[in-house]
């Protein structure tokens, strides 16, 4: 049916994954739309995609626990890992779990498929001398207590030090998903 392949889009977001889906149609590859991991779970048995592409935070589940289990299945298969709110900490972790990229969302067709193409990695990139700066850290830091505590505002305040509405207007300057 395809000429690209087949693609599997693990994404909660309805109008998400229809327009990402009709963008990868366009350009053959034969798409299944999979919301979560026990739908993932369904397919796998009697279906096996040549390329991925993940949401990190679905509903009820990390987009990382997809990730584990279609490298599990397939640890050849390129999986691309989307996000509204990139860290450094889940980044090393889809990467670990069998992420080949890890994209920050908004991110469009031609970048995922550029993406499934750079699975291996280069050596040669440029290190840049700019360190991290101290908003990117303390970003970083809110974002991970805030998966810890399953985006519980009160307990990520209390665990960080801070005053819970100091937390909630620090997060209204920084958008999560």
């Amino acid at each position: 049916m395809s000429s690209e392949g087949r693609l599997l889009i693990v994404e909660d977001d309805t109008s998400f994954s229809k327009t990402l889906r009709r963008s990868f149609e366009r350009r053959d590859y034969e798409v299944v739309v999979a919301t979560g991991l026990e739908e993932v779970a369904c397919l796998l048995p009697g279906w096996t995609p040549d390329v991925a592409v993940v949401d990190l935070k679905l509903v009820g589940v990390s987009g990382l626990s997809c990730v584990q289990a279609l490298h599990a299945h397939d640890p050849d298969m390129p999986i691309v890992v989307l996000t509204g709110f990139a860290s450094i900490a889940t980044a090393v972790e889809a990467i670990k779990l069998g992420a080949c990229q890890y994209l920050a969302k908004p991110s469009n067709t031609d970048d995922i498929i550029a993406a499934f193409g750079k699975a291996a990695g280069n050596a040669e990139i440029p290190l840049t001398h700019r360190p991290t700066s101290i908003k990117t850290l303390e970003w970083e830091r809110i974002h991970q207590t805030l998966v810890e505590t399953d985006f519980n505002i009160a307990e990520s305040a209390r665990r960080l030090g801070l005053h819970r509405r100091t937390l909630a207007r620090k997060l209204e300057k920084r958008q999560i998903e």
